[in-house]
């Protein structure tokens, strides 16, 4: 690391929505704004949050629901940015004909009170399965849970993004659509701070998000797709075909990236109605769990 440079460890789940990082480390932009960006893989969404609340990372890019979760235990921390709605699909087994014929089954999610973990009680709940009608394995990140489908036949569904979900198709698991197509509008992944290191870093955090969004727009412009797709490729250690079809799945106009890391302000509303439901609490108002400013900052100096 160069002396002027401030140095950022940063966690995120590796996949379709961490494209905007890879662009920002491969072209240049974090080191342009004189940010040492360390980004390290999650291995599950209990180690984001405990890292970001001891200080391990800086920044760390998960499900907008982990950041409500911190809240609630009483760490101050924020959503600074939007980011997608997950890309995620529910799979199954293929001896599973309908989500109703997961009562009595067992299921896989990252850890079961936080995250996608709602969003799957949500489909079963649409289906009469009620929390006691089934059991939780708790794998962690989106490549243990598909690992643990691919290998235990017994584990019967899981919620997968790409690249994930792409194997999952290839290895014979069964595709029930798209999570939003039953549940509505979503935010997903987004970046999430601790509120007193965000305030006292304010123009580090700025320029953080600048680089992101700039990758982001590298990400998306369709000069860029071939370069792009080599990149994605070699990052996520997949082959260049499912490269490319994490890149359109990005690049999607209506389902992809958010453009320029927009705040899906209706997602997050179900975000917290869901917890709200699942955890049988009430939530704060959304306003006191996002702080845009920095996003605001950010956009204005590119």
């Amino acid at each position: 690391m160069a002396p002027d440079q401030t140095q950022l460890t940063v966690m995120a789940f590796p996949g379709t929505q961490t494209l905007p990082l890879f662009a920002a480390e491969a072209k240049g932009f974090f080191s342009r704004r004189r940010l040492a960006v360390d980004l390290k893989p999650a291995p599950n969404s209990e180690e984001q949050r405990r890292g970001l609340a001891s200080g391990r990372y800086q920044i760390v890019h998960g499900a907008a629901d982990q950041c409500v979760a911190l809240v609630e235990a009483n760490v101050d921390a924020i959503v600074i940015a939007g980011g997608d709605n997950g890309f995620n699909h529910l799979f199954v087994q293929p001896y599973v004909e309908s989500p109703a014929a997961l009562r009595g089954r067992t299921l896989v999610a990252d850890v079961a009170n936080t995250g996608w973990s709602f969003v799957l009680y949500e489909i079963l709940r649409r289906h009469s399965l009620g929390r006691g009608d089934y059991a939780i394995h708790e794998a962690g990140a989106p490549f243990r849970r598909f690992e643990a489908m691919r290998d235990d036949k017994t584990m019967a569904a899981a919620i997968l993004n790409p690249p994930f979900a792409i194997h999952a198709r290839r290895a014979g698991l069964k595709d029930m659509g798209a999570v939003v197509d039953t549940i509505g509008p979503y935010l997903g992944t987004v970046p999430y701070v601790l509120r007193g290191w965000a305030h006292a870093n304010a123009g580090t955090l700025a320029a953080y998000l600048a680089a992101c969004i700039e990758g982001l727009r590298w990400s998306l412009d369709p000069a860029n797709k071939d370069e792009a797709i080599q990149l994605y490729s070699g990052r996520l250690n997949v082959p260049a075909d499912i490269a490319a079809e994490i890149h359109a799945n990005a690049s999607d106009p209506v389902t992809g990236l958010a453009r320029d890391a927009t705040f899906d302000l209706e997602g997050f509303k179900t975000v917290l109605r869901l917890r709200s439901a699942f955890e049988v609490r009430t939530t704060a108002p959304p306003e006191q769990y996002f702080d845009l400013s920095f996003h605001r900052r950010a956009i204005a100096g590119l």
